[in-house]
C-alpha cells in the first residue's frame, strides 16, 4: 500500500470521482471469527470508527482486542459514493481508510478503544502515516453517537499534552460525526489474517495515552 503516493490536498466536489449508486460486494463474514460483517449485531453492542493509516494493520489491532465482536475495513468522510480501492488510491474520492469496530461495552469501553487508537499510530503527521503518504491515510475519529464526542475530544486533549511533553507537534486528527461508511472489497477484509506476512505500516509514537491512568475521558 505504500507504493501509492497521493496528494496532501483533499479534492473539491468538482474534482471528485463520480463513483456509483450500488455498494461494492464485500465479504459476508469475518475471516477470523465468522461473525457477520454487516450485522445484525448483538443487542446492546456499540460501534466505533477509526482512521489511523493503512487499514490492514489498523483492523488487526482491533479484532485482537477482547470485547470486540467484529471489525471491517472501509472508506469514510469523502465525496465519491461507493468508491473502489483503486479510486481511493488516486486521492480523488476524499475518503480516509478506516476500521469499523463493533464492541460489547460490558467487556471493553469506548475509552479503551480510544487509547488503543491513539497509541497505535502517530496522530501528528497530517495527511500521511509513516511511509504512506496522502489524504487516505489521515487520522480520524468518526463519531457514531453523540455520547462519543466528549470522550473523543477529551482523549485528544490528554494525548496531545502527553505528546507535546515528549517533543511532538499538535495532533492533526479529525473528530467528526460519522458519515456513510463504505465497506471495502472482500479481499481487504481481515487482510493480515489471510496474508500474515502482508504489509503493515502501522507504528505508534511510543508515548502512552493517559486514559485509564488518572485522566478521565
Amino acid at each position: 500500500m505504500f507504493f501509492f503516493k497521493k496528494s496532501a490536498d483533499l479534492p473539491t466536489p468538482e474534482q471528485a470521482l463520480p463513483g456509483r449508486a450500488q455498494p461494492l460486494p464485500t465479504a459476508e463474514r469475518h475471516f477470523v471469527n465468522g461473525h457477520a460483517l454487516k450485522g445484525p449485531y448483538p443487542e446492546g453492542f456499540q460501534t466505533a470508527i477509526f482512521g489511523l493509516g493503512c487499514f490492514w494493520g489498523a483492523e488487526r489491532k482491533f479484532w485482537q482486542t477482547p470485547g470486540v465482536w467484529v471489525t471491517a475495513v472501509g472508506y469514510i468522510n469523502g465525496i465519491t459514493p461507493n468508491p473502489t480501492y483503486e479510486e481511493t488510491c488516486t486521492g480523488l474520492t476524499g475518503h480516509a481508510e478506516a476500521v469499523l469496530v463493533v464492541f460489547d461495552p460490558a467487556v471493553v469501553s469506548y475509552d479503551a478503544l480510544l487509547k488503543l487508537f491513539w497509541e497505535s499510530h502517530d496522530p501528528t503527521q497530517g495527511m500521511r502515516q509513516g511511509n504512506d503518504v496522502g489524504t487516505t491515510y489521515r487520522s480520524g475519529v468518526y463519531l457514531t453517537s453523540p455520547e462519543q464526542r466528549a470522550p473523543a475530544q477529551a482523549s485528544k486533549a490528554a494525548y496531545e499534552a502527553a505528546l507535546k511533553a515528549k517533543g511532538f507537534s499538535a495532533i492533526t486528527t479529525e473528530i467528526v460525526d460519522a458519515p456513510t461508511f463504505y465497506f471495502a472489497e472482500g479481499y481487504h477484509q481481515q487482510y493480515l489474517a489471510k496474508n500474515p506476512n502482508g504489509y503493515c505500516g502501522l507504528g505508534g509514537t511510543g508515548v502512552s495515552c493517559p486514559i485509564g491512568t488518572g485522566v478521565a475521558a
